[in-house]
């Protein structure tokens, strides 16, 4: 099985507001990276969609050491919260309260089921060069997007 590693972040103009997402993927050494924007959105749907799409640029099954700094899809995967969303029909705790942004953990929830991750969670705006980058990438796609206007 391949190992890679991806880093992902995403960051957002006022919240919800104008979001951008930032993806670097690592095997063997060499680089890739992805970003995109989305109009109006809000910080937790650019996080998930980073990971989300860092994940569909595998083409096959992969050993993932996924970072990312947002508590939100760590916590979701390293404190079993996503398990309890999906037995719950993807809603919240006993009285079935809406998940916020359910779409998008039903499609990271596929695309998990393929490959083993390892979810490891970086202190953002710190000094790792990875997530800073990624922050630069989520962060000039909405710079992009601004200057269009």
């Amino acid at each position: 099985m391949k190992e890679v590693e991806i880093y992902t972040d995403g960051a957002c103009s006022g919240n919800p507001g104008k979001g951008g997402w930032g993806v670097i993927l690592i095997y063997k050494g060499i680089e890739k990276e992805l970003s995109g924007f989305e109009e109006q959105t809000t910080n937790n749907r650019m996080e998930l969609k980073a990971v989300i799409e860092g994940l569909k640029a595998l083409k096959e099954p992969c050993s993932v050491k996924l970072y990312s700094d947002s508590a939100y899809v760590i916590n979701a995967f390293q404190q079993g919260w996503i398990d309890d969303w999906k037995k719950n029909g993807w809603s919240r705790g006993e009285k079935k309260e809406e998940l916020k942004n359910a779409d998008l953990w039903q499609e990271l929830d596929r695309l998990i089921q393929k490959h083993r991750i390892q979810w490891i969670k970086v202190k953002g705006h710190s000094d790792n060069e990875y997530n800073n980058r990624c922050d630069k990438l989520a962060t000039g796609e909405i710079s992009k997007a601004e200057k269009g206007d």
